[in-house]
């Protein structure tokens, strides 16, 4: 058996995004799947009208039929799924709790599927197999005994469908409480909360076809290549039809310049590529929200001087006067905003700023798309805010080819939102709820991720139940994270496949083994279609195509109703009844969630429906019925004050990020081709000069160490400095390795999203046994 030193191979990746390197990538996943025949003809029926939807990213579908319709990561999610290994009562009869600590993620998940509900009693190191009946007395147990219902958190992974979404939260309400973290927490909060304040809806405004007709696209701090590969077919046609494709990316990643497409028989057997844009600048970490702040300067300039000169200047004055408020206060910080300030934090030249801006005033339909790179900083709201802010100074939104979009990522994180998964709800559903099902809501905010922990570490919340996701390495800080999970009575976990969560239990524990996207879940009134909504907010059906692996498995809505109805009886629904046939929960959903009105009805229809966007059609929700400009100053300083106390120098500012072969905290494998990393995880990518700068030489092992303002040591051991192409001063490694690097204290403001894009360390000699690379 090879060890890490042996098996750890860096080459820099020449060859283009996607192509033969992909293909291969899914050829060996498919075979690996131990059922290849049977997933073969599964995967042929993803994102198909009538298969199952793609258990990986949330990104939409082209309006047409009779294509391949999974991508390379697509291919690993449900092969990795549709995996033919099984955990069940043996596997954990020879496994100790203790012994499954020691091995790392991929290892944990790749031992496959799990197939019996199983119970950790917290005193022998060892789960213990359970009956369904028996698993749910304790957990109705557990939650009827709680002096209060906010001692219990509802937690929830973005793979969860509508239907599941929508019983989960009405099993959290009717118990008592809007304690309902959830993944979007960590991930696009920012983007909720500050369209939201902007242009009244948490949603981006466009539509897969808008990209066809779109004169030019940002792409800010997102790696669609490994994270939404499907999106590098649109952008490819873009630039093949003479759009402008802009990228803003401090890495550059190959999934944002060279594209090879799979399912083009010309280039594939001519080995041919084309361009996935045509610029690409490379700001500071952090620094999105100055280059937007430039190039908004240079919109107002290029005004001054049209006016002046009696043209047509680049700001729509007739779409700002008519649906905008705030403008003038926002031109007036705009033009206190000094170039020395926007090009410090910017990181870019001037005329990086300006060629920028000239492209996109050059467009008459601009969408601009962004991902966690912009959304996990401090500063994040303010930096979406801005965005929408350029796009409104131009009337970019509610056209054809325009307007923003972030690009979600679990399939469905959107979908759990719409369905009511939200620890801040909003009135209306509430009043919604308590009218159609006649019991009285909690009117009280509930705890997002980071309040969770932080009340699991004060032993204010004793019960945490997780409806899939792996909590305890998706969070920050995770050595308090652990010991908040630890200090709980009892966590829950309703999973798929073996992780870590598993493993940091409360006093007692349970694994509730569920049904995946790919399994066939069959109900009393026969097999069962859920629902999902992808990133444009289409909505459609998804149909399991494979036995599950064991007779044992239950689906989400079924564990989620056994748990209800060991808790609440049948109240405010005979939960049991409803699970019978999904069609009847999707009448509730159309009774309680605005534009799901003849929801079974509208099922039909190839590619499902399109839930209206109001300021997509121009409408604004908000308080002043007006798209609203923000004026927010860009921050004092990127470096937080919870650093600046510390009162040391940081060497770098690290970047948490995935590798090409994972998903989420999923790990496919230890590779990253498109980074040339084979074989191992534990790496940092730093600048070479920094790298001597510092004291270290290129493959040397290092500690990672996190400043921040208080008494915890977070360290990370044992981890190779690779000198690759990345600006001065920054780093990158793969979470959630280096999670344990973001301070629980430190998140967005307005959004509490973890700062994992933005972490200030130092690099120490590693203190793990010495290895040479």
């Amino acid at each position: 058996m090879k060890t890490p030193v042996d098996r750890f191979r860096f080459r820099p990746y020449q060859k283009p995004a996607a192509g033969w390197g992909a293909l291969r990538s899914v050829a060996h996943a498919w075979l690996d799947s131990r059922q290849p025949f049977k997933n073969l003809r599964a995967m042929l029926q993803t994102n198909q009208h009538g298969g199952f939807d793609c258990p990986g990213c949330a990104w939409g579908e082209a309006p047409k039929e009779g294509r391949i319709r999974f991508c390379e990561n697509g291919a690993k999610a449900v092969n990795w799924e549709a995996s033919g290994r099984g955990v069940d009562a043996d596997f954990f009869a020879k496994h100790r709790i203790s012994e499954l600590l020691e091995h790392d993620d991929y290892w944990l998940e790749y031992q496959g599927r799990l197939t019996e509900p199983m119970y950790f009693d917290g005193k022998s190191d060892r789960y213990q197999p359970i009956s369904w009946d028996r698993a749910y007395e304790i957990i109705g147990g557990h939650l009827k005994a709680l002096d209060s219902p906010d001692q219990a958190a509802f937690y929830t992974s973005g793979r969860a469908s509508n239907e599941a979404a929508f019983l989960y939260q009405l099993f959290a309400r009717a118990y008592g409480t809007n304690n309902l973290p959830d993944c979007s927490n960590m991930c696009h909060e920012a983007s909720g909360v500050a369209l939201k304040a902007s242009i009244g809806t948490g949603k981006g405004t466009v539509t897969y076809t808008d990209f066809a007709s779109a004169e030019a696209i940002f792409v800010i701090g997102q790696n669609p290549g490994t994270n939404h590969p499907r999106m590098l077919e649109p952008l490819s046609e873009a630039v093949e039809r003479g759009a402008q494709v802009v990228v803003f990316n401090p890495l550059r990643e190959r999934g944002l310049e060279r594209f090879q497409a799979p399912q083009d028989p010309v280039q594939m057997m001519t080995n041919g590529e084309t361009a996935l844009c045509t610029a690409f600048f490379r700001p500071a970490l952090g620094g999105d929200m100055a280059v937007i702040r430039g190039m908004a300067k240079f919109v107002f300039q290029w005004q001054q001087e049209a006016e002046r000169d009696n043209v047509d200047g680049p700001l729509d004055q007739a779409f700002i006067d008519e649906h905008c408020t705030g403008f003038e206060a926002y031109r007036e910080l705009v033009d206190r905003t000094s170039w020395e300030s926007i090009l410090s934090q910017s990181g870019l030249e001037k005329s990086e700023i300006e060629r920028a801006a000239h492209i996109y005033c050059r467009s008459n339909r601009t969408i601009v798309c962004w991902a966690m790179g912009v959304t996990q900083h401090r500063h994040s709201v303010a930096t979406i805010q801005e965005i929408t802010n350029l796009q409104l100074l131009r009337g970019q939104i509610g056209i054809p080819g325009a307007g923003v979009c972030p690009v979600r990522g679990h399939s469905n994180v959107q979908g759990d939102r719409t369905m009511g998964i939200d620890d801040k709800p909003p009135a209306a559903l509430l009043d919604a709820l308590e009218r159609r099902f006649e019991f009285d809501c909690p009117r009280e905010d509930g705890v997002n991720v980071v309040q969770s922990i932080g009340a699991m570490l004060d032993k204010k919340i004793k019960v945490f139940i997780a409806l899939g996701g792996n909590f305890a390495q998706a969070t920050p800080d995770s050595e308090r994270t652990h010991q908040a999970l630890r200090n709980c009575a009892l966590t829950v976990q309703v999973s798929t496949k073996l992780n870590r969560s598993h493993l940091i239990t409360g006093q007692e524990a349970l694994i509730l083994p569920c049904l995946g996207r790919t399994d066939i879940d069959q109900q009393a009134r026969g097999s069962q279609a859920v629902t999902v909504e992808d990133s444009f907010s289409m909505v459609h059906a998804s149909y399991g195509q494979l036995k599950p692996l064991s007779s044992e498995m239950r689906s989400e809505p079924a564990i989620i109703a056994g748990m209800a109805q060991a808790t609440l009886g049948k109240q405010p629904v005979d939960w049991l009844w409803l699970i019978e046939d999904y069609a009847r929960i999707r009448d509730l959903i159309a009774d309680v969630i605005p534009g799901f009105d003849d929801f079974n009805l509208r099922l039909s229809t190839p590619g499902g429906f399109y839930l209206q966007n109001s300021a997509g059609k121009r409408q604004w929700k908000t308080s002043t019925e007006k798209a609203n400009f923000a004026a927010e100053p860009l921050p004092e300083f990127l470096i937080s004050d919870g650093v600046r106390r510390k009162g040391r120098k940081h060497d770098l500012v690290l970047q948490t990020l995935r590798s090409h072969d994972q998903y989420n905290t999923t790990v496919y494998s230890l590779n990253d081709r498109y980074r040339g990393v084979q074989g191992e995880r534990h790496v940092v990518f730093a600048n070479r000069e920094d790298i001597h700068r510092l004291g270290f030489e290129d493959r040397q092992q290092v500690d990672i160490v996190s400043l921040w303002d208080d008494d915890h040591e977070r360290r990370v051991s044992g981890f190779t400095l690779i000198a690759f192409d990345i600006p001065p001063g920054q780093a990158a490694a793969y979470y959630p390795e280096t999670n344990p690097l973001v301070p629980l204290e430190s998140y967005g403001i307005g959004s509490y999203t973890p700062t994992s894009k933005f972490i200030a360390i130092r690099l120490e000699p590693s203190t793990a046994p010495a290895r040479i690379i």
